[in-house]
């Protein structure tokens, strides 16, 4: 029986910070005072949601670069367009935790991904089950089911946000940890509680964009 890990914890768990998520993965360096008036929350609110962001590597703050006098705001962007200390700091250990793992206890049955591939895994893994899902992957399909979603019962109606918002925030753990692999997209359910994420090697990627008709 699957478990669904509790996410109270998560900062993932607030529709407002899936919110400020998706408006600094819409657009980079905004200021707290943008995200103040676009949300509708008092500044406090929003700073201690950004500050939560910030702490947990999803977003990075930055001084405003000035030519004129002034003391510079401070503009936040999605750790997606800014890798953040913090999550090369996890994407490193979970790189090293997997590669005990694998020493531990060697797979029953060759993977074809490589080094790259299987340290984006063992983030990606980590960064998931942090926000807390239960994910179950599949090397050969390259998918990851988080089935039953942890937060479709709790945030139903912010659900096809949280979902985009979460697809570029796993999109950035791939990025910070550098390999081959990338989100392709949600594979598509009538199920509202079914999340099976697809993932696409660097090659197919490659072959699908030259695939396209030329403009």
């Amino acid at each position: 029986m699957t478990t669904v890990r509790p996410t109270a914890c998560s900062a993932i768990s607030s529709a407002s910070r899936v919110e400020i998520l998706h408006l600094v993965q819409q657009r980079a360096r905004r200021t707290l005072a943008e995200l103040t008036d676009a949300t509708g929350l008092h500044a406090n609110t929003v700073r201690e949601h950004v500050q939560r962001l910030i702490d947990d590597g999803y977003m990075v703050a930055e001084p405003e670069r000035r030519t004129t006098r002034g003391r510079p705001r401070v503009l936040y962007s999605a750790a997606t367009d800014t890798p953040s200390d913090v999550q090369a700091r996890r994407v490193a250990a979970a790189a090293e935790r997997g590669d005990l793992m694998r020493r531990v206890l060697p797979a029953t049955s060759p993977t074809h991904l490589d080094t790259d591939a299987l340290h984006q895994i063992d983030a990606i893994v980590e960064d998931l089950m942090d926000a807390g899902f239960d994910p179950i992957v599949d090397e050969d399909e390259l998918t990851i089911d988080l089935t039953p979603c942890a937060h479709a019962a709790a945030q139903a109606e912010h659900r096809e946000l949280l979902c985009r918002v979460h697809l570029g925030l796993m999109q950035g753990v791939l990025d910070a940890a550098g390999g081959p692999l990338s989100v392709d997209g949600m594979r598509s359910s009538c199920d509202p509680e079914q999340c099976v994420v697809q993932l696409m090697l660097a090659e197919r990627a490659t072959k699908v964009a030259s695939d396209q008709p030329a403009a």
